[in-house]
Order: structure tokens, then sequence, then C-alpha cells
């Protein structure tokens, strides 16, 4: 199973997203977002900029 991206509303009323992996585990949280549609582009975006990103040590 691939991992999911649960799109939520936290304490202050903001739409917010978490990716989990397959396992149930966290691996990354949004900012937050105004709007519901603010939270999907948001998701969108994840999905097309991040498809096989690598990784850099700074």
């Amino acid at each position: 199973m691939a991992g999911t991206f649960e799109l939520y509303t936290d304490k202050a009323g903001e739409y917010r997203f978490r990716l989990k992996a397959s396992n149930g585990e966290v691996i990354a949280i949004s900012e937050g977002y105004s709007s519901k549609s603010g939270a999907l582009s948001g998701i969108e975006s994840v999905r097309r900029n991040a498809p096989d990103a690598g990784v850099v040590e700074s």
C-alpha cells in the first residue's frame, strides 16, 4: 500500500495535511492553510514536485 495524505482542520481552524507512510507513521506535516482548496493545492504540489526528490545535506 502506498502512502496517503490525510486532510484535517487544526485547533486554530486552519486546514493542514499529513503524509503518512504505508505503516501509518506520519512522515510530513504541512503548513496551515486558510482554505480547504489551498490545502488540496498543497497536496497536489507535493505530488507534482517531489515524486522522486533527492536528499541534499546542508
